[in-house]
């Protein structure tokens, strides 16, 4: 921290601090509501919180407050060898719940299977449900976190327990603009929700809370998040042209911008 402002208390002048959902931090220095930069413990790397943060967060209110998720419950990650999805795996194990997921290849596959998953099946036009309803003994999984949208919606109804919930946080392959609420109670008398990590960053506590969680699993060693890239700031186009490649093909978004 290179500064503080006058009515500051909170932080100080050379304080390790990390945050997310500030626009203008694409630069050399960046000016941040005090509320929202956390400290960074000494022991932490500053490259790991700072690709900790924002995925990191994300993951956590989707498993903590959202899901809510713990001993007996289950759930299905798809997407699960990109950047939230490795983070939900870790996290949803770690709460005690088990754990399925999908990818789209035997790599990626490989990875989900590394962060813990329980079982991984490949989507494969929507057979993962069969899959995955015998695994849970026929009554599907207690939530569905979707972060692909309009390809994948409809039969993550169909891997979903009754009155079983479904989080979509993101639309890689478009936003479905046809869904009538009657499909919802067709499918189980599902719950349906699309969540956005600004409303779980309400205040300072509220922040403050998931970034000790986050930073605290990092440091036990009980969640691991690895790096894709580094790239100066000299070389703007680069690093978005490789962030949008790793976006659209699924792999960890994890890039991480040095000065």
């Amino acid at each position: 921290m290179a500064a503080v402002g006058a009515e500051v208390t909170t932080h100080a002048v050379g304080d390790r601090v990390a945050w997310c959902i500030v626009w203008g931090s694409y630069a050399e220095y960046a000016v941040v509501p005090a509320w929202q930069a956390v400290k960074v413990p000494d022991a932490l790397p500053l490259d790991l919180a700072a690709v900790s943060v924002f995925q990191g967060y994300t993951a956590h209110y989707l498993v903590h407050d959202v899901g809510q998720l713990g001993p007996g419950k289950s759930c299905l990650v798809h997407a699960a060898s990109g950047g939230i999805g490795q983070i939900l795996i870790q996290l949803a194990k770690r709460s005690g719940a088990r754990v399925f997921a999908t990818t789209s290849s035997m790599d990626k596959a490989a990875v989900a299977r590394e962060r813990g998953a329980d079982l991984v099946v490949l989507y494969e036009g929507g057979r993962f449900v069969e899959a995955v309803r015998e695994a849970t003994g026929g009554p599907g999984v207690d939530v569905v976190f979707d972060s692909i949208g309009k390809s994948s919606l409809r039969d993550s109804f169909r891997v979903a327990r009754t009155r079983g919930l479904i989080v979509n946080y993101g639309n890689v392959s478009g936003s479905v603009r046809d869904l009538d609420p009657l499909e919802l109670g067709e499918s189980g008398s599902l719950y349906l929700t699309r969540p956005r990590l600004a409303d779980h960053l309400r205040d300072a506590a509220e922040i403050r809370r998931r970034a000790d969680d986050i930073f605290g699993a990092l440091l036990d060693g009980s969640l691991q998040i690895g790096i894709a890239g580094r790239y100066t700031l000299d070389n703007v186009e680069e690093a978005h042209a490789a962030y949008e490649e790793r976006r659209m093909i699924g792999k960890p978004v994890l890039d991480i911008i040095n000065k």
